[in-house]
């Protein structure tokens, strides 16, 4: 049996939250079987300070994370894609760059902890609900059997992943 890590890509508009979130989350817990990236059609060239004093909290490395176009990922030096997730809606509607190798993709929207307009406690509060989402959707999606699955089963998989509804969503998304 192969030992492939598969590439991941996690796309949202700003590349400032959930898309980093969701990178240091697959990155960090997956027993190396991915290696996780992120990117969005419009970043905005910070991390939000928030997020990033989540992720700080939790121990997760955030030496060297930025926010990034995806066109970084659309060029012939990139990593070879095995999938890409868009975790916004806005980035999910538009038109995406052709990435090389035909990876899988699938939609995993989750509320924007960037544009959440409260006090401190109630955007970290935000934060940290929107990136249990997100943990558990990577956790569902870690554990898929991928080799032992044909493409259309897997994408169908992928799919209900975006799917799952997280009964404590956070109430102001």
């Amino acid at each position: 049996m192969s030992d492939k890590t598969y590439n991941v890509l996690f796309l949202c508009t700003g590349n400032s939250a959930r898309s980093i979130m969701a990178e240091c989350i697959l990155n960090r817990d997956n027993s190396g079987r991915f290696r996780a990236f992120s990117a969005g059609s419009h970043p905005r060239g910070h991390i939000d300070p928030t997020v990033l004093n989540l992720l700080t909290r939790f121990n997760y490395p955030t030496e060297g994370l930025r926010s990034k176009s995806w066109e970084e990922f659309a060029r012939p030096d990139a990593p070879q894609l095995d999938f890409v997730f868009t975790v916004c809606d806005k980035a999910a509607h538009e038109v995406c760059p052709v990435w090389p190798g035909q990876p899988m993709t699938a939609h995993w929207g989750v509320p924007d902890p960037a544009a959440f307009e409260g006090t401190p406690v109630e955007k970290a509060a935000f934060c940290g609900d929107v990136m249990r989402m997100l943990y558990n959707r990577i956790n569902l999606f870690a554990a898929l059997p991928i080799r032992g699955l044909d493409r259309l089963s897997l994408q169908s998989r992928l799919n209900d992943i975006g799917k799952v509804r997280d009964t404590t969503e956070p109430q102001n998304a």
